[in-house]
């Protein structure tokens, strides 16, 4: 069985990687062919060679681990604050009942749109960053945490409970590992979030580093439009990287629950 899903995993790398080729050279030779315009959308070609420059270029570097830092930041506190907030809302369903009318009022107001909001309350713009992130991360892990919490087979929570342990007991030794896969993969789908949010506070918020600034500045550059395409490719592979380093460690830490989905379908 993880035989089958390591195949499956490979081959829907290989069918990716054959698109996005596939949609690079389509887009190269309708730029050489003048079906669009090399003016407002630069060949491929070109767009991959600054890419290609700025993998080595100090500045850019240096931005990229400012956004990275704020991103982990962002993460990790919101790790911390969802995390047991899931716990509580999974295990108490009369606390859960009491907050969800304000969770599904908070939850669809766009983060994006509270950046100005948030540059008025911060003052220091990676403080902004992180706040940010926090908001908008958090969403996933708690939800994802409370419906892991009810998949928990009730038939091994009684057993314990039978045996004289404890609820604290019981969330630690059955809730919390049978949940564990679906908190992963809440702070996986967060860790996207989180820097999608962490550029945007650059671009909107402003600063003095991170990608979202480096675009900004870009913008102003002889070649500015060039520049801003390869610095926004850079973070959609970063956010394809971050993801596949998450989606690795889901299946490496939590193999038994792939193996059991996948034998389920």
């Amino acid at each position: 069985m993880r035989l089958t899903v390591h195949r499956a995993l490979e081959s829907q790398i290989v069918c990716g990687a054959i698109g996005v080729a596939g949609l690079l050279c389509i887009a190269e030779a309708a730029g050489r062919s003048g079906l669009i315009s090399t003016v407002q959308f630069p060949l491929a070609s070109t767009v991959l060679a600054n890419a290609a420059e700025l993998a080595t270029d100090a500045e850019f570097l240096a931005d990229v681990g400012a956004t990275f830092l704020g991103w982990a930041l962002g993460l990790l506190v919101t790790v911390l604050v969802a995390v047991p907030a899931g716990l509580v809302l999974g295990s108490v369903p009369a606390i859960e009942r009491a907050l969800r009318p304000l969770i599904e009022f908070l939850r669809p107001i766009p983060s994006v749109a509270l950046i100005p909001l948030a540059g008025f309350i911060f003052s220091d713009r990676l403080d902004m960053k992180i706040a940010m992130i926090v908001y908008a991360s958090t969403w996933p892990i708690l939800i994802n945490t409370i419906y892991g919490l009810r998949d928990v087979d009730p038939l091994a929570k009684e057993t314990l409970r039978t045996f004289g342990f404890g609820h604290l007991s019981v969330l630690w030794r059955v809730s919390l590992p049978s949940a564990a896969p679906f908190i992963a993969t809440g702070i996986r789908v967060s860790a996207t979030i989180a820097l999608i949010l962490a550029i945007s506070t650059e671009l909107i918020g402003g600063g003095s580093d991170g990608i979202g600034t480096f675009i900004i500045l870009a913008e102003s550059s002889p070649d500015g439009l060039t520049l801003t395409i390869a610095a926004t490719v850079w973070a959609g592979v970063l956010g394809l990287l971050t993801n596949a380093a998450f989606v690795w460690g889901e299946r490496r830490i939590f193999h038994w629950h792939s193996t059991r989905v996948g034998a389920a379908q």
